[in-house]
């Protein structure tokens, strides 16, 4: 378990932790299992929402990039718009499993801040992930991952500006009028397995298997997939 954080002061839009987490048919256990574990450690009340493209008909209409290896590559920087661009919430991965409480999180929220996130130095030498996805290198690389939103200093995220930018100018960051907007959380909420230096879970809050999840068979050997595969037989459990 994590040392306990002084809880800041909750606001209007603070009442209920906010989670949007991306959402690919092809890792749909992946989800179900992240939320399990985001519900399952959470001591205040967390609402979780899948990034569904079928349910952002008329939100999301850019064409399909060749690099793009999920169908949240995008639709994740519409966070502060579908929160009306108020109060904190916070994006994830789908590929992920929480091993902390998420009041833990939310009391690390810094309104000086646009966007909260852990600010890696991740260089990739493979050439391929998950699915014989192709993996990419660029500045910021997982920034995006994992971020957490102070909605009302993030209303360059337009709708039509996430349709219309660049994948770079958006996960590099670069709708902030500053980078000194761009604030941390600590590392051990975005550890990216089999690439970080590995930890015991109890110096974790969560990990991240972004080259693909023990859900895939080629990766069932993974880092830390005993726990993935223990949280997914405890959301199944009935008895």
């Amino acid at each position: 378990m994590s040392a306990v954080i002084v809880a800041r002061p909750v606001g209007e839009f603070d009442l209920m932790m906010r989670v949007f987490v991306g959402y690919d048919p092809r890792e749909a256990v992946a989800f179900n299992v992240l939320n399990h574990s985001i519900q399952a450690r959470a001591s205040q009340p967390v609402s979780v929402t899948p990034l569904m493209l079928s349910q952002l008909e008329g939100l999301m209409w850019r064409e399909r990039h060749d690099l793009q290896s999920t169908d949240f590559s995008f639709s994740r920087f519409l966070v502060p718009y579908l929160c009306d661009y108020q109060g904190w919430a916070l994006f994830m991965d789908c590929d992920m499993l929480v091993l902390d409480d998420m009041a833990n999180l939310w009391a690390a929220c810094d309104d000086r801040y646009a966007v909260q996130v852990v600010k890696h130095d991740h260089r990739p030498t493979e050439s391929t992930k998950f699915l014989n996805q192709a993996q990419t290198t660029y500045e910021k690389k997982n920034w995006s991952s994992v971020m957490l939103f102070n909605c009302a200093k993030c209303t360059a995220l337009t709708k039509d500006y996430v349709n219309e930018a660049s994948g770079l100018q958006l996960h590099r960051f670069q709708w902030l009028e500053s980078e000194d907007l761009i604030g941390e959380i600590p590392h051990r909420w975005n550890h990216l397995v089999d690439y970080d230096p590995p930890l015991p879970a109890e110096e974790l809050s969560n990990l991240h298997f972004t080259t693909g999840g023990p859900y895939f068979d080629a990766y069932k050997d993974c880092g830390y997939a005993d726990l993935w595969f223990a949280e997914r037989d405890e959301m199944l459990f009935a008895g």
